[in-house]
């Protein structure tokens, strides 16, 4: 069986009844993917040549690459002598070793990345049984080790999972972990922005292209160029976009609203969604952008999936928000500890920062499990502590009075920040653009540079 990257998308559905008989081999690399169930023999060879079992058409994977060995229910990969290399947990084959290798794990084959996925259906998994696991103990495991391995390439990656589940974190791990570390990182969160303005800031615009265009201004591709592009909630980029993006990916180029000539980009793609963008027939997302996108999905599995992770996030959550407020990390209780285990966290990592950092208003040298508080109990609880502690806890001999008066500044100073953070952050999203920039903070513009000289921000210059 040979299938050829290009030809995925229309392949896909017309495999879906075969490849549920049995086992299925993905490969993904910069540009292309394929899909295809692996041959019935137990050996299957895999390269760039026609002659290959399945067929990779990349130019880092030789005419026959490595070969597939099925023993039972085993798996084993051996490489051929290949030019690049075969690579597996970060060690490369040996050519004429066979190396064993677990379902779902990932191969690299030169640039390409390559996993075999067992068959879908109760006879198809009957004889070749994949030994069972510990979710507890590999969830996280083997998000690292995927991270690990396509961070060094430029494949673009799909960050799949739930809403604060840590997707940005892992996208900003996987651009410093890169070649591309000292170059741009671009983080554009796709439902913030309009379809009007979300176009004319990723592609550009020459002068007079609408109103208001009084130059040229070059847009975040090209700015970005030879770094990463973070398209955070992918998912709900508008249809209009999204073909348009396309067409980007695929040629390497933009053409700026109101120009004739196109121009070349060089970036990397991280996308990240908490949606399923293949799940549905009717799904909006096109399928082509999908698998330009999705070079290597990776699942960011919830918070209550990892709770072996727990005692390190919440250390490293609660001195990240001590330092924020200037006073000393207190230390936690069992209890506490325990609570935090017990509680489902639908918000995942992002609601466990809330709670640790009210937590931490609220508690003196040690947060106990009363600190602890979840759920809506939070909310109705927001303006009345759990209680007031013991006196011997509520200064910390080694915090200075003045961080403890920091630590407790007015609310309207807090506001003030607040306010003076969105302005910089939607300045720098539009450019420097000060209509722009108003627009997507619903204010006037003439309110947004008052507010700018009070903040002695400022102004970006003209020409």
């Amino acid at each position: 069986m040979t299938g050829r990257g290009q030809d995925d998308g229309e392949r896909t559905s017309q495999l879906h009844a075969t490849t549920l008989a049995r086992p299925v081999i993905r490969a993904s690399w910069e540009g292309g993917s394929l899909t295809a169930p692996m041959p019935d023999a137990k050996v299957c060879v895999i390269g760039r040549g026609h002659d290959a079992d399945v067929v990779i058409d990349h130019t880092t994977v030789s005419r026959r690459h490595a070969v597939l060995h099925r023993e039972g229910g085993n798996l084993f990969v051996e490489d051929l002598g290949s030019a690049n290399g075969t690579t597996f947990r970060g060690k490369p084959v040996a050519p004429g070793d066979r190396v064993a290798v677990g379902w779902s794990e990932p191969i690299l084959l030169g640039a390409a990345m390559l996993v075999v996925l067992p068959g879908g259906t109760p006879a198809a998994t009957a004889n070749e049984k994949t030994p069972p696991v510990d979710p507890r103990r590999t969830a996280m495991d083997g998000v690292a080790r995927l991270v690990s391995l396509v961070a060094p390439t430029d494949m673009s990656v799909l960050l799949l999972g739930e809403t604060g589940a840590g997707k940005g974190f892992f996208a900003r791990q996987i651009h410093e972990s890169s070649k591309r570390a000292t170059a741009p990182w671009l983080h554009i969160n796709c439902a913030a922005l309009p379809e009007n303005l979300l176009e004319s800031e990723l592609f550009g615009y020459e002068r007079g292209a609408f109103s208001g265009a009084a130059q040229a201004k070059p847009g975040l591709l090209e700015n970005a160029s030879g770094g990463t592009v973070f398209l955070d909630e992918i998912g709900e980029m508008p249809p209009g976009i999204q073909a348009k993006l396309l067409l980007a990916i695929e040629r390497r180029e933009v053409t700026r609203l109101g120009a004739l000539k196109a121009r070349g980009f060089n970036v990397r793609f991280i996308s990240a969604t908490n949606r399923d963008l293949d799940g549905s027939p009717t799904n909006a997302f096109r399928a082509d952008l999908y698998f330009r996108l999705a070079g290597l999905p990776i699942t960011i599995p919830p918070l209550r999936e990892r709770l072996d992770e727990l005692p390190y996030l919440v250390g490293r959550l609660l001195a990240d928000a001590a330092t924020k407020v200037g006073r000393a990390e207190p230390a936690i209780s069992a209890g506490a500890m325990q609570a935090i285990r017990a509680y489902p966290w639908p918000g995942n990592v992002r609601e466990l920062a809330t709670v640790l950092e009210r937590a931490l208003l609220w508690c003196g040298d040690t947060i106990t499990e009363e600190h602890v508080v979840t759920g809506p109990a939070g909310r109705h609880r927001a303006h009345k502590p759990p209680s007031d502690p013991p006196p011997s806890q509520v200064a910390t001999p080694a915090v200075p009075v003045a961080a403890a008066s920091q630590a407790r500044r007015p609310l309207a100073q807090e506001v003030e920040e607040l306010e003076r953070r969105q302005i910089i952050d939607a300045l720098e999203a539009c450019g420097g653009n000060q209509s722009r920039a108003a627009e997507m903070l619903g204010i006037a513009r003439r309110t947004l540079i008052s507010r700018m000289i009070s903040f002695g921000l400022p102004r970006p210059r003209k020409g």
